[in-house]
């Protein structure tokens, strides 16, 4: 590791921390924008676009990237389909990914190198949900285009066309998509064989640590869970599993879990518990934690280098649990 840091600070003359310090305090003016002009929230999709093409660097080059609908009277949902050159050719595995964002931005394009590196890390096709973000959709848009877009690759209308086995299916997803990601997982825990929760977002109800520290003095991560609260889950109950996947009681049988955590990040406590939770039910875990790293920083593998390194973890984890 620290040969690959030293190449990377020769080429972009700036070291890891300073890279840290600018995606930090871009990504705190851009939620105090959230927090101030919601109605704004089109031009803080570009800016966080514009901030991932920044920082992040490309996957692995796929086979095929294919977009598409997946079918529906009312809102159909774009989906893109990532198929790795070592993909076999009969229906094989498939990751579902559920992007992070916070429920109000992120999208297929901010999460791609997370998403091939895990396709070419696994060998196995991936599809990324363009799920509806608040807040022109609150909850429970976005969850309710997730669990179609599951229950359609369940049904096996993703086999002829696509490639995608159903009795071979896992979900991950980062943040807020590790939130749906987690409750799915618990509503549909005899269907799936894993589940990728990368710095899940677990609960919706206590907005700060339990144990605050120097890295939430700048509380990005208050700010945005409240604006969460008042423009995604909006009057809904915040107590309901669904939004609180971590209150769920019944965790017996729930598919392994691959759990990342990050010492500077909010949320670091309830992904840990969650963890812990599931591993006292007797299921698999395997638990990582990033001391010295940021909530998002996959999405920032120009600035940290285990941006790339943990989504290829996640898919050793994925191969060991699904079937080739």
């Amino acid at each position: 590791m620290k040969k690959s840091i030293t190449k990377f600070n020769k080429r972009s003359k700036k070291k890891p921390k300073e890279f840290a310090d600018e995606v930090t305090a871009k990504m705190k003016m851009q939620l105090e924008k959230l927090r101030i002009e919601p109605a704004q929230i089109s031009e803080i999709h570009q800016n966080i676009r514009r901030m991932t093409n920044q920082f992040d660097t490309p996957g692995p080059e796929m086979k095929q990237i294919i977009d598409f609908n997946i079918p529906d009277d009312e809102d159909p949902v774009p989906v893109r389909l990532y198929v790795p050159y070592n993909a076999s050719e009969e229906p094989g595995p498939c990751l579902i990914y559920l992007h992070g964002g916070g429920f109000v931005t992120g999208s297929i394009e901010s999460h791609e190198g997370i998403v091939k590196r895990i396709a070419s890390g696994t060998g196995y096709r991936v599809i990324s949900v363009d799920y509806r973000l608040a807040p022109q959709y609150p909850y429970p848009a976005g969850p309710n285009d997730c669990e179609f877009v599951l229950n359609w690759a369940l049904e096996g209308y993703g086999q002829d066309e696509y490639g995608i086995d159903r009795h071979n299916l896992a979900l991950g997803g980062d943040s807020a998509g590790g939130n749906m990601t987690a409750y799915l997982a618990q509503k549909y825990r005899a269907d799936l064989k894993a589940q990728i929760l990368f710095y899940p977002l677990m609960q919706l109800v206590d907005f700060k640590p339990p144990k605050p520290g120097p890295q939430d003095w700048l509380q990005l991560g208050l700010m945005a869970l409240k604006f969460i609260d008042e423009h995604y889950v909006a009057a809904s109950d915040a107590q309901d599993t669904r939004l609180s996947p971590l209150f769920e009681k019944d965790l017996k049988d729930l598919p392994p879990a691959y759990v990342l955590t990050c010492g500077l990040d909010p949320l670091r406590d309830e992904g840990k518990l969650y963890a812990d939770n599931m591993r006292a039910h007797g299921v698999p875990v395997v638990y990582t934690h990033e001391k010295m790293l940021p909530h998002g920083f996959l999405n920032f593998a120009k600035a940290f280098p285990k941006g790339r390194k943990i989504p290829l973890d996640a898919a050793d984890f994925l191969r060991k649990y699904m079937d080739i």
